[in-house]
């Protein structure tokens, strides 16, 4: 009887998954095997609310299998050594995994294969996992990668997606295959009050009813703040306990232009994983620098700290970010203010906003966080870099009534409508009594300042 071992990494899933799905037709039995790396921890990236959905994934992995006669056995270590080591006791002939992006991901890959060959076993690894349309399948003429998207989206759209298909219903695994407990969310400190539960259950849950009831008006209300009408589906792709392939069939089987708009979303994700592929340095360093000298020193950091703490005294501004630290997510709309706000009217370095998000957010995935932090510094993919977001408009605008704001600051509670949105003008006690600080700095200020910085004026 043959043996395969599939690595699970953020594909935390049983439907419609590929790397799963080959090894089961190819073997008698399987070992599903999930290997919690130091290396993620030592680089930064082990952020509490993702360990804690992390958790709720591989246990309802592992309820998944069990209810299929097998099991996930978890492991702790260095991925390639724990891969080889449950290789050798299963005397397994292949490993599948999922494809991946990052240059770590790419690293591990590359080690892995090697040692696998050295030791006559095979490493085989599974495109449109984790993302609808593979990474490098789509490029232009003159280029190894769109950077673009909207020429890239027409390409995406065009492509025929493979098809999907459901969980095992049988899955055997060697008994004498050790594993370590599962990991819990007892005992984290630091977590979201309000973080979702995570795990494959509660996204598919999550999926049919927003395809239910949600999508058909995500076209019009996807930007609305307090109407909260995005899928919130965004942690569940992140650890893959849902397929981006599997999203797309079926928006578009429930059609209408509020689907198209999602399936346009889901191809932003791919857009970036595409970039990130072409572009490892990405992560971390400009796409297309601005020479910019980001503001330093100590008003600089005096200025990040408000807008860690949601006092900026720009309502909107300060909403999304405490409701990012409260709920380990934010509304999209918010993360384009806030990211704009940091890096074009504060002149704060993007990476210390894409820092901060990734400390907090449960859907905090590399390629998209780090390049929507540099579309809206204007160091990344958008053709207008030099677009600046003003908060009180775009408050009005996608929060006209107020409630999105005194939701979430309610020190300005009592204020009716918009006037939510512009404390500052009010006068003598009502200013007094409310407890919110004046704004950190004059919007046309920090336009000002911007502007002479990105063409190079003291």
């Amino acid at each position: 009887m043959t043996v395969s071992v599939v690595l699970f990494t953020a594909d935390l899933r049983l439907h419609d998954h590929p790397p799963l799905r080959a090894a089961l037709d190819g073997s008698g039995e399987v070992v599903p095997l999930f290997v919690r790396d130091p290396a993620v921890d030592g680089a930064g990236f082990a952020a509490p609310n993702r360990l804690a959905f992390l958790a709720d994934c591989l246990a309802d992995v592992d309820a998944g299998l069990r209810e299929r006669g097998g099991r996930l056995v978890v492991r702790t270590g260095d991925v390639v050594e724990e891969v080889c080591r449950a290789v050798t006791e299963a005397d397994a002939d292949e490993v599948h995994m999922a494809a991946d992006v990052s240059a770590y991901a790419r690293r591990r890959e590359a080690r892995l294969r090697r040692a696998l060959e050295a030791e006559g076993r095979r490493l085989l690894v599974h495109d449109t996992v984790t993302t609808a349309v593979p990474p490098g399948e789509l490029t232009p003429a003159a280029s190894d990668h769109f950077a673009v998207f909207t020429p890239y989206f027409r390409r995406w759209s065009e492509q025929r997606l493979r098809d999907t298909f459901g969980a095992p219903r049988h899955v055997r695994v060697p008994e004498h295959v050790g594993s370590e407990p599962l990991p819990s969310r007892r005992g984290l400190s630091g977590l979201s009050p309000a973080l979702p539960a995570g795990g494959e259950t509660a996204g598919r849950k999550r999926l049919t009813a927003w395809l239910r009831s949600g999508v058909h008006d995500y076209e019009d209300r996807h930007d609305d703040l307090s109407g909260d009408a995005t899928s919130r589906l965004s942690p569940h792709l992140h650890l893959g306990t849902l397929s981006p392939v599997e999203l797309v069939h079926r928006a578009r089987r429930a059609g209408g232009p509020g689907a198209e708009a999602f399936v346009r979303q889901l191809a932003w994700r791919d857009f970036h994983r595409q970039v990130l592929a072409a572009r490892q340095d990405a992560a971390s360093a400009d796409y297309r620098t601005r020479h910019d000298r980001w503001r330093s020193g100590r008003a600089a950091r005096d200025d990040i700290e408000a807008w860690r703490e949601g006092r900026t005294g720009y309502p909107v501004v300060d909403a999304a970010m405490r409701q990012l630290r409260h709920e380990g997510w934010m509304h999209n709309r918010g993360r384009l203010l806030t990211a704009s706000f940091l890096t074009k009217t504060l002149y704060v370095d993007w990476r210390v906003g894409a820092r901060h998000f990734l400390d907090l957010l449960v859907d905090g995935d590399l390629a998209n966080n780090q390049l929507n932090w540099q579309w809206a510094a204007g160091t990344g993919t958008d053709t207008r870099p030099n677009r600046v977001l003003n908060p009180v408009t775009q408050g009005k605008r996608y929060d006209p009534d107020g409630a999105y704001v005194r939701r979430w600051v309610p020190e300005l509670g009592d204020l009716a409508g918009s006037a939510a949105h512009e404390p500052w003008k009010l006068r003598g006690l009502d200013r007094a009594a409310l407890d919110y600080p004046d704004p950190v700095v004059e919007l046309s200020e920090g336009l000002d300042r911007f502007r002479r910085a990105r063409e190079g004026r003291p």
